[in-house]
């Protein structure tokens, strides 16, 4: 029973390793905010690495890098990797440091710890030895690589070179520099997701962006007032005499324009415009009842004469 005991135990300490090794690897590289101890007076000297696309620097007294947009340093056992040549430095997990800045041979470490004088100096340190048989495991063949399809060396960050001593930028101002002065996009996974970490913390408010936000003059009802509405051919471009406050009972429209009708005859005569205006003017109703009687009392005497001078001619 003790033994299933302590085997439970064993397994439950094994699991917990691993997971914990998975929580340091999935950091990757730390926040900038350690000091090293790296306080250059100036912009390094950076010297490519034969065959590497990484560079050293031969005048500083460190094991100093750059490689893929970043500065790194070997220093204490540990891996620091910053975007500005004098830090502030993060710490880097061993298992998340690219492997072409672990390729590097031994001549090049200006420092190199007491362990590496061991091994050959034309050969990478053999990292597998130092960081034990579970880093080598997850890095097979990390050693072994073709040289001819090595990347390009990452161009050098020089506008810092204007940036030194009481002028060398603080955190919030390297983000703002380096977004404006330098377009490279790293090509390892963790250092692209470390420079997207920082892009996605807030920049100072002057600066955004590599862009200067400059606010707009006026609220939205004011720009929307000032478009104003283009003028119709043939108005004037004068001030309105009348108000535009008009009800639309005073407005009088147009009668709409009739098309002219063809005449087939002659055209008639034109009247007199009293005669014209006696025609159109109406009549009373009396005036009108009067005038029917006389008209068929009229045609009834026309009818008789008639009959009496035919009357006559027969007499005859």
């Amino acid at each position: 029973m003790k033994k299933i005991c302590y085997g439970l135990i064993l397994i439950w300490m094994l699991t917990c390793s691993v997971t914990i090794a998975d929580a340091q690897v999935s950091i990757g590289i730390g926040l900038p905010n350690l000091s090293i101890g790296i306080n250059l007076p100036l912009y390094p000297e950076l010297v490519p690495v034969p065959g590497y696309p990484v560079y050293y620097a031969p005048q500083v007294d460190g094991n100093y890098f750059f490689y893929d947009g970043m500065y790194w340093v070997y220093q204490n056992d540990n891996w620091y990797a910053s975007s500005w040549y004098n830090g502030p430095w993060g710490i880097v997990d061993p298992g998340v440091v690219p492997l072409f800045i672990l390729r590097v041979p031994v001549s090049y470490y200006r420092q190199p710890p007491v362990y590496f004088r061991e091994w050959q100096s034309n050969a990478p340190p053999r990292w597998g030895q130092h960081w034990g048989r579970g880093w080598e495991q997850r890095h097979s063949g990390w050693d072994r690589w073709n040289r001819s399809s090595a990347p390009a060396p990452a161009p050098l960050p020089v506008y810092q070179r204007r940036y030194s001593g009481d002028r060398y930028p603080r955190l919030e101002q390297q983000r703002a520099l380096r977004s404006q002065n330098y377009r490279y996009q790293p090509r390892n996974t963790v250092v692209r997701q470390h420079f997207n970490q920082q892009a996605g913390q807030k920049a100072p408010a002057s600066v955004q962006g590599g862009r200067k936000v400059v606010p707009q003059q006026g609220s939205p009802r004011q720009q929307g007032t000032q478009r104003s509405t283009p003028l119709q051919q043939g108005t004037p471009a004068g001030p309105r005499s009348q108000p535009q406050h008009q009800g639309r009972e005073n407005v009088q429209k147009p009668a709409p324009a009739h098309p002219a009708v063809q005449q087939r005859g002659p055209a008639p005569r034109q009247q007199p415009v009293a005669s014209q205006r006696e025609q159109q003017a109406p009549r009373p109703q009396g005036q009108q009842q009067r005038e029917q009687p006389q008209e068929h009392g009229q045609g009834q005497g026309q009818g008789q004469q008639r009959n009496e001078e035919r009357g006559g001619e027969r007499n005859r």
